[in-house]
Parts: structure tokens; sequence; C-alpha cells
């Protein structure tokens, strides 16, 4: 399966060369023989350390992730060396990115597997993670409030309004990529200890068993900091994924569907407030509900616009990797690189995309079924659910199912945060996967059977 990934994406590669300028790329092989080795050392890694992880996590992820380095050497040509990248949208021209970015995303993805790697080594067992249940609980709210802390120079997106990075010295690092693999875990570990008490039931309503008053403190605690991150960070991906991860892991150790219709309930609510009190959060409502008024394309909504005429001039079976012209959306790198698929390789590569990312997201769900330990079940379904939400969240915005927000693409997007976070991610799945799939120890002999020694 790994080899078939990395032919797929060696001929997405070569596509791209032949669409561009009827050539195989320059450096193709260079770039190819690296990724190689890289995914080679992930896999003996598996091999080695997780001999009974789930077959399927690193192929698919290996495929994901190559599949962005060949998007990002597509756009990295635009505009540079004949290649078309002139914007006449009247927004500017085209401003070719960094000749090095591709190089820069390889090395990425070598950062990532060596985190991949070491998650494997340090934790033999998923359920030592559970003694840092607070320690990381703090670590992850102190990333996720870090950004909002800082001037704007320093933590803010040029043109997005949004404070989610720590940019300096030309290095950005997005601390809410880790801040939310900290909190599964120890949303798992607090959510084990208490899940017994949260399970109880209260008033029954409209057929529902609705919770004890004095149990709503942990959801409401969590709706609080997922509308203050709204807020002050101007980040709805973030905040939903926030929330969203922790009802899920709610409803998974209580069992109670209550929990699910107050966690939306609340956060859909909080979110139409702060639409109506903060300006910056209702313009990203207003380009959602209508995108297509004058006043809204030329600013709030010109992305979200560009995005979807890219995606419906690819129609079916798109233009060919480097026939379109993905690079007239704004940050289509980073934020709509799903667009800039959907333009080239249209509906149907679309769909092969959400596929991959649905077959991670059921191998998650399939281990946590599996696992025994109520801990590393608890984990394994917050991080699929997490994982399957962030892809929902940021597909349904640039396809405006849902108000478009900053949050990146996992392993297609543009830069190190998230692709390594990805990566760290698939190394807990798979240590929770080895840990549910390993057979159990064999006894030395037949229970009933009894042993004859000689002492001769």
């Amino acid at each position: 399966m790994l080899i078939f990934a990395v032919a797929v994406v060696g001929f997405a590669y070569a596509s791209v060369g032949f669409g561009l300028k009827g050539r195989l790329p320059s450096g193709m092989f260079t770039y190819l023989l690296a990724f190689i080795v890289i995914m080679a050392l992930a896999h003996l890694a598996v091999r080695r350390f997780a001999p009974y992880a789930d077959p399927l996590l690193v192929p698919v992820a290996a495929m994901l992730n190559g599949l962005g380095v060949v998007m990002t050497y597509r756009l990295q040509e635009a505009g540079r060396d004949g290649n078309p990248g002139a914007n006449v949208n009247g927004h500017g021209l085209f401003v070719p990115m960094n000749s090095s970015a591709t190089l820069i995303q390889i090395f990425y993805t070598a950062i990532g597997v060596a985190c991949f790697v070491a998650v494997l080594v340090m934790f033999r067992e998923a359920r030592t993670l559970q003694r840092y249940t607070y320690t990381l609980g703090a670590a992850g709210l102190f990333l996720i409030a870090l950004p909002a802390l800082l001037p704007s120079s320093i933590s803010g997106v040029p043109g997005t309004g949004a404070k989610i990075q720590i940019s300096l010295g030309g290095f950005t690092l997005q601390p809410e990529e880790f801040a939310k693999l900290a909190l599964a875990v120890s949303f798992a570990g607090y959510l084990v200890a208490k899940r017994d008490a949260l399970a109880l039931a209260g008033r029954r309503v409209l057929g529902i068993d609705l919770p004890r008053g004095r149990d709503l403190g942990p959801i409401l605690v969590v709706w609080g900091l997922s509308l203050l991150l709204l807020v002050f960070e101007s980040d709805i991906g973030t905040s939903a994924v926030f929330m969203g991860m922790f009802v899920a892991m709610l409803y998974i150790a209580t069992s109670r569907t209550s929990w699910l219709l107050i966690g939306f309930l609340l956060f859909v609510a909080g979110a139409f407030t702060a639409s109506k009190l903060f300006s910056h959060v209702g313009a990203r409502f207003s380009a959602w509900l209508h995108p297509f008024t004058a006043v809204n394309i030329q600013n709030s909504a010109f992305q979200l616009v560009k995005g979807l005429e890219g995606m419906g001039s690819g129609g079916l079976l798109g233009k060919g990797l480097g026939s379109g012209q993905p690079y007239l959306t704004p940050l289509v790198q980073s934020d709509l690189v799903f667009t800039g698929f959907g333009e080239e390789l249209g509906l149907t590569g679309l769909m092969a995309l959400l596929l991959l990312y649905a077959l991670i997201a059921q191998r998650g769900l399939s281990t946590a079924l599996m696992v025994k330990d109520p801990f590393s079940k608890l984990l394994a379904g917050g991080l699929s659910f997490m994982f399957a939400l962030q892809v929902f969240v940021i597909v349904g915005g640039v396809t405006r199912l849902i108000p478009l927000t900053g949050i990146t693409t996992p392993f297609l997007s543009q830069g190190g945060s998230s692709l390594v976070a990805s990566w760290v991610m698939i190394a807990v799945l798979a240590r929770l996967s080895d840990t549910a799939r390993r057979p159990p120890p064999q006894p030395i002999q037949e229970e009933g059977l009894t042993q004859v020694v000689s002492l001769q």
C-alpha cells in the first residue's frame, strides 16, 4: 500500500510538469527520492515499534502528504519561469511563492515523520499518557490562548483579522495545532475519571434524559473558552473543533445523547450572539450568507468567491494538474488548498481525497471499538472525531456549507505546524491500534494438562 501511495504521488508530480511545461519537472527525482526515504523510515519504525498497528494509517497519510507536496510545487511554479501566474482580478499581481517552498515542505515532512517515530519509541503503551492529564490540559489551554495575548504584528494573519500564529524572523508556528492534541489527551483522562458522575440522568424532557444541573460545569467551561477563541482570535474553525471534540468525547464516555444536543445548541447560540456583538465575527457570517453582494465580493467574501469559481471551473474531472488557475484564490496554498485540488482534479478528485480522510477517521474509530482500556478508547475516538471535524469545517467552509474559517486542511496545506501535528496524531492512533490488535500472550501450557518433569 505504501508503494502504491508513493506511485500515485510520483504520477501526480509528473502530471504537474507536463501540465506546466510539457516535460518532467526539474528536480522531480530528487524530491521523490527524499519522499521515498522518509516514508520508508516511517514504515520501518512501525514494523519495529508497533508491528500490529493498523496497516492503512501510514500509507493513507503518506499519499495525502505527498499530494500536498505536489500542490505546493505546482503553486510554487506559478508566475515563475514563464508559467502563468498573473492575477487580473483587480486585487494586485500574484506574488510568487518562495522558490524553496517545495523543499521546505519536504523538510517539514521529515520533521513530522521524525516526531511520528519519536512518539512510537517513547510511548510503548498509550495509557501512560493518562498520567499527564492536567499537565497537558494546562499546556493546551496556554498554547491556544498564546496568540491572543501577543501583539497583532506577531500573531495576526495579514488580510484575515485572525490571530492564530506566532511569526518571528520568518518562522511561523501555529500553536493551536499542537494544543488540540494535548487537549484530546487531557479530555480523555478527565472523562475517564468523571464519566460515572456525568452519566447520571436528571430530568426527562421530550423523551431525553438531561444531565443533572451540577454536572453542567465542564461543558459550560469549554463553551466559554471556545467563545473566547471565537471573539479574541477570530478563529471560528478552532473554536468549533475545540468544542466539538469535547462534546463528542463526552458522548463516548457517557452514551448520553443529551450532551450532544446541549453542546450543539450552546455553540450555535454563542456563535450567533458573537456575530451580532463583534464586527469581525459578523463579517464572517455576512460573507457566508451573502457572498455575491458587491460589498462582500470586494472585501470579506473575495477569497470564498474565487475559491467557488475555481472549483466550479474544474467540473467533474478537472482541468488537470498544472493546467488550472488556482493561484487566483488568495491563500490557496494553505486555507483554500482544497479549492486548488477541486479546480485541477475536479469533483472526482475531491471525492477521492474525502474518501482518504474518511478512511483515516474510520480506522481510528475502529480502533476505539477494539481497544479495551477506557482511556485508550476515549482517546482514539476523540482524535478520530477531531480529525474528521477539522476536515468538515474547512471543506464545509470552502463549499459555503458553513462560514469559512482559517483552519488548515490536514496533510495538504502548506506549512509545518499542521503537518507535524497530523503526523503526531497518526503516531498516537498507530500506537493505540497496535495495542488493540496485539494478540494476547500465549500460556506456557494448556490449562488442565499435567507436565511431567524428569529429575534424573
